[in-house]
């Protein structure tokens, strides 16, 4: 760091792309969740004692926080391979036991959105992660037949978004089940100074803390916000991130100082001056703002909710004052509540 608090990095090489992985690759790179690091640390440290795979893990938290890269960084920490597929794209028991059958031993296999898996392959793997072994049934009607096949000894790494959907049977074959939670803003500072050295992106300390502070507490938006940011200062400024630079970004990008974006103040707004405040149901508030209501409930309300602009009643979504005074408007006198 220089006198003038600017954190200079070195550019990438210019056969470089600029999408370059930004994914730690270690515990003791990975920012931010460090009970869990913690924990991580004493089972690998004991698995590797023990010379046996790590047992099977569930991870659950809002899209972003680090769920992928966690099991990436178990694969590396373990020394094995990691093999990684989604829950939607695992479509018959069949496309498993392929996956599952070539496994090697203390491999970790990562099923991303674990709780889209079909309740058929969901079966199969039952006995896969208790016994390590794969039923297999060869034909149909009276002349099928049920084999049993041995499996490498292996370790599951499953993500979700959505815990509450995991079906039980599942959910309690796993030897741990961990959530991540939304960064602060000081562990937003630091992952976006370490990508800007990644990227070559020279950010002052005040330039990082406003890109930290409008990521709504998730480093995947903080790197994403960074990149046009560095776009921004490249083509309209010195090439520096600083704090004023940043803000000009963001405001082109429509991103306030609270981390909305134009959607989720549509949704303020239609709550607010459509629906006088609320309550309004999820399927109206999605046609007044022209999205979906998979895509309100899912990408948008939770921080929404988390920052205590929006709340759920039995009868809908409900505007709170913290809502009326972002948008620059007096709060009804019956609403409560503060600025988070």
């Amino acid at each position: 760091m220089r006198e003038d608090g600017l954190l200079v990095s070195s550019p990438l090489p210019a056969d470089e792309p600029f999408e370059v992985s930004l994914r730690p690759q270690s515990l003791d790179e990975f920012v931010g969740q460090e009970p869990l690091k913690e924990r991580l640390r004493i089972s690998i440290d004991a698995c590797r004692v023990l010379q046996r795979p790590l047992d099977h893990m569930l991870l659950s938290g809002p899209p972003g926080l680090g769920k992928t890269t966690l099991a990436q960084i178990i694969a590396v920490e373990m020394g094995t391979e990691l093999r990684q597929t989604s829950g939607p794209a695992v479509e018959r028991p069949g496309d498993l036991a392929a996956m599952l059958s070539n496994l090697d031993h203390g491999d970790v296999f990562f099923i991303d959105e674990v709780h889209r898996l079909p309740r058929a392959v969901e079966e199969v793997l039952y006995s896969a992660m208790e016994d390590f072994k794969l039923d297999i049934v060869l034909g149909k009607g009276p002349s099928a037949q049920s084999i049993r096949l041995d499996l490498a000894r292996f370790t599951l790494v499953g993500a979700t978004t959505r815990m509450g959907m995991v079906a039980a049977p599942l959910r309690d074959r796993f030897g741990a089940v961990d959530r991540l939670d939304y960064y602060e803003d000081d562990e937003l500072c630091e992952v976006v100074t370490r990508a800007a050295g990644i990227l070559g992106i020279d950010v002052t300390v005040e330039g990082a803390a406003l890109v930290a502070g409008r990521s709504r507490g998730t480093p995947r938006i903080a790197n994403r916000l960074l990149a046009r940011v560095r776009e921004y200062a490249v083509a309209r400024a010195e090439g520096v991130v600083d704090a004023e630079t940043a803000s000009a970004a963001l405001t082109i990008w429509e991103v306030d100082e609270a981390g909305l974006d134009k959607v989720d103040r549509a949704i303020l707004d239609a709550t607010i001056n459509k629906f006088g405040g609320g309550p309004v149901g999820l399927s109206t508030l999605a046609i007044a703002v022209g999205e979906e209501p998979e895509t309100v409930e899912g990408a948008y309300e939770p921080f929404l909710l988390q920052r205590g602009l929006l709340k759920r009643t039995p009868r809908g979504r409900v505007a709170t004052s913290a809502a009326y005074i972002h948008l620059g408007l007096d709060p009804p006198s019956e609403t409560q509540g503060t600025l988070l």
